[in-house]
């Protein structure tokens, strides 16, 4: 039994494990050129420093805190875990060299980046998972769009665009369940609300790619002969056919039949495994080592190499370290009230619905920032904007659409975020590179807050019943 007397957490000690972390992180990155993980465990010592010494908590206390935020995300460590494996194998089988080969033929570059745009909403959607996109249809689509000799960020950003607007839109997403429940709101009345902002965001969006398509639509930007290099190297590399597309689309059926998430991609594999013994002639050995540590290639052709060199179970383990560590930190954070200080002290400055809106996004983003979790990032602020919004008579459909706003999208633009680090890892280009081309994810945050200041969307709750009073 701890007897020691706890302090409430202050700004003060807030910030500073959130100060430690943000110098560590900038130090260590810039400067040296390391990876992200070093400097979260530092900033996660600070802050239970902090805890123990100047707010009273035991080591149990911290560590229950840690655990309990982990098991929050562990459903999606695992699923990260299985895509490896799901690349792997299907690569070796064929089926992406397959969608990359047929894509190069079908898309011009003028259409190319709002058809991906289009494409990855529609399989999001579908799925109401990003992460299954960007892990199958994405690195294809990305295949195709460095074939067609568009700059690879670009590319990522169109991708993660059109993966995240179904992410949030889809009554099957994690999140768009997750963040009703929190706000209190039932899970139609959400989507619904969304609408307001989602839809401008994607057809804002949709007008940029296409401008941007259009510096690529003549034939003279062009390189037919290194599209043709391309299709040849693949096609010396693999057996190329319209049968190879079968497993995307039953994964994608098996979804939308509502069958869990991991059985769902765990049959990926295995139908990677068996198209991979058909097509490509590939062993048992072969199949396992896909899956385990990935799909290597030296076909002569340094773009080829990149794109189909990935994957596997193995490929994964850097992203969830990574993960871990980021949710240590923020299962202090959250543990010791400090993440609660911050937000408060935003809070203070809310006093229209505008600022209200302005204050819930601003901490969803702290929040992916500071414990690296998607979830987080929605659960938090819905605790603690929750009353604020029923104090000034505003539905909770209203917050619920702003930690969407705030947290989901934003969080695949943080490399040390789980939702960054999979796009990283996936996609092979770091969210800084593409993180300026996602104009979906920069403009929904935006949106939000101009329609909040607005008074657009707006709902109050005497004009709508569909209030869930027990949420929490």
């Amino acid at each position: 039994m701890n007897l020691t007397q706890k302090k409430e957490a202050t700004l003060y000690h807030a910030l500073i494990p959130i100060v430690i972390l943000i110098i560590t992180l900038s130090v260590a990155i810039r400067t040296f050129g390391a990876d992200p993980h070093i400097p979260l465990i530092f900033a996660t010592v600070v802050a239970g420093a902090v805890a123990v010494f100047m707010l009273g908590y035991s080591w149990s206390e911290l560590e229950e805190g840690i655990i309990d935020t982990i098991k929050m995300a562990t459903q999606a460590v695992l699923i990260l875990m299985v895509i490896g494996s799901v690349i792997g194998t299907w690569i070796l089988s064929g089926t992406v060299p397959s969608m990359i080969y047929y894509g190069l033929q079908l898309l011009s570059p003028g259409i190319f980046l709002v058809a991906t745009v289009l494409i990855c909403c529609i399989v999001s959607l579908a799925t109401g998972s990003s992460w299954t996109t960007a892990g199958t249809v994405g690195i294809a689509l990305l295949g195709v769009g460095i074939g067609l000799d568009m700059p690879i960020g670009l590319v990522a950003g169109a991708i993660v665009s059109g993966a995240y607007f179904g992410d949030k839109m889809s009554p099957l997403s994690d999140t768009t369940n997750l963040a009703p429940a929190m706000a209190g709101t039932n899970l139609f009345e959400h989507i619904k609300s969304m609408f307001y902002t989602t839809i401008p965001a994607l057809l804002i969006s949709l007008v940029i790619y296409g401008i941007f398509g259009l510096k690529y639509a003549g034939a003279e930007n062009i390189d037919t002969s290194q599209i043709n290099t391309l299709l040849s190297t693949i096609a010396d590399n693999f057996t190329i056919s319209p049968l190879l597309l079968i497993p995307p689309v039953i994964v994608i059926l098996i979804v939308l039949f509502k069958v869990p998430a991991l059985p769902g991609l765990i049959s990926g594999v295995f139908l990677g495994g068996i198209f991979a013994a058909i097509f490509q002639k590939s062993n048992i050995g072969d199949i396992i080592d896909a899956s385990h540590y990935g799909f290597a290639i030296e076909s002569g052709n340094e773009t080829v190499d990149y794109l189909l060199t990935r994957g596997g179970l193995d490929g994964m383990m850097w992203t969830v370290s990574l993960i871990l560590i980021a949710l240590a930190f923020g299962g202090v954070m959250e543990k010791t009230g400090m993440l609660h200080a911050v937000g408060s002290t935003i809070l203070k400055f809310a006093n229209n619905t505008g600022s209200l809106v302005l204050s819930t996004i601003i901490t969803c983003i702290a929040v992916n920032l500071l414990t690296g979790e998607q979830y987080l990032s929605i659960v938090v602020p819905g605790r603690m904007y929750k009353d604020a919004y029923i104090a000034k008579g505003i539905h909770p459909k209203v917050l619920s659409r702003a930690l969407e706003g705030g947290g989901t999208v934003t969080s695949a633009l943080v490399p040390w975020n789980t939702c960054g680090a999979f796009m990283w890892t996936t996609l092979g280009v770091h969210p800084m590179v593409y993180g300026p081309y996602a104009f979906f994810n920069l403009l929904i945050p935006v949106i939000n807050v101009l329609f909040a200041y607005l008074g657009i969307g707006i709902s109050k709750i005497d004009e709508d019943s569909q209030v869930i009073a027990s949420a929490k």
